[in-house]
């Protein structure tokens, strides 16, 4: 399997908010290629625990391995490395509360997944339209991209395209798509949705991008996923444990600042961001995909937050 080149976003900025420790215990929610973990790693000793999570199971055998070529590197100082093949949804049904020194969450399509054309989540390269992060099982039963193209009805097509994309021309976009079933390729999908809702002056981004985007949000439940975290998180936290999350539109951005604000307002979290943390200029020329990315940061307070019973295998 070759490795797809992968630059982990704002990563001085995440080791300096999660404060990483000899000795930690740190869960890396969407490990993906395992970029921002490995560094991790090399900070926590060998006294430490990294708990790395990925729905996606090519991307956790690629993590895997990047953690190997850690370990050869570390030798005993190597932390114990524990790989957990799930979404971060389940992370409370796995984790005991109050545990945790740190966790982090890139929201970030991976790298491995956009530029593999097969994995249907990019209209750059043409292939199936897919967009699954789990391919074993997927979530809505499997549900791909294809099925919401070519079985929705224009009304709700257009609705997802509006709400997830936040795409103003949405209905003409899905009246298009409707007019050209079936659709079965990224690249028909790009053309189609081209042709109705071309550039305009001043765009930065291609048309096509929206709505890629509203289908991966739905086919993934990611909003949903995003919600799950953000309920469990903080419990599972030492009181000044960090939460540290990375987010890529503003629909992601704006859940993580309501909630922190809300868990600020509760004390339960003490926001540690005003401002989102974004990549300075040279990390975005350098790493492209970081200019969007958006983190904000938080640390458990040790009032305020409910402790569920949760069992858990990493219970010391």
């Amino acid at each position: 399997m070759n490795k797809p080149q992968h630059v982990p976003v704002l990563l001085e900025d995440v080791l300096q908010y999660l404060n990483v420790r000899p000795g930690g215990v740190i869960v890396d929610a969407t490990v993906g290629l395992g970029g921002h973990s490995s560094a991790i790693a090399k900070r926590l000793g060998e006294t430490g625990r990294l708990i790395c999570f990925d729905r996606d199971p090519e991307a956790m055998e690629l993590a895997k391995a990047r953690m190997d070529e850690v370990r050869a590197e570390l030798g005993e100082a190597m932390p114990k490395v524990v790989f957990e093949p799930r979404a971060f949804s389940e992370l409370a049904g796995v984790i005991e509360p109050g545990s945790l020194d740190g966790l982090l969450a890139d929201f970030g399509v991976s790298s491995l997944q956009l530029d593999e054309a097969q994995r249907g989540f990019s209209f750059r390269q043409d292939g199936p339209l897919d967009m699954r992060m789990d391919t074993r099982r997927g979530l809505h039963g499997g549900e791909t991209a294809e099925q919401v193209v070519n079985q929705e009805d224009e009304n709700e097509l257009a609705n997802l395209i509006y709400e997830f994309g936040e795409e103003r021309r949405s209905r003409r976009i899905a009246r298009a798509i409707v007019r050209a079933r079936p659709i079965r390729t990224t690249a028909e999908l790009a053309g189609i949705v081209s042709a109705a809702a071309p550039s305009m002056k001043g765009d930065k981004i291609h048309p096509a991008t929206r709505t890629f985007q509203a289908l991966r949000i739905r086919v993934n439940d990611e909003l949903g996923e995003i919600r799950t975290l953000l309920e469990s998180a903080p419990s599972l936290l030492k009181p000044g444990g960090r939460l540290v999350l990375i987010s890529f539109h503003s629909l992601e951005d704006r859940l993580v600042k309501d909630s922190f604000r809300e868990a600020g307002r509760m004390k339960i979290l003490e926001v540690l961001t005003k401002k989102p943390v974004v990549a300075e200029e040279q990390e975005q020329m350098r790493n492209p995909r970081s200019r969007s990315a958006k983190m904000r940061a938080a640390e458990r307070q040790a009032t305020g937050a409910r402790e569920q019973g949760t069992v858990s295998k990493y219970k010391r």
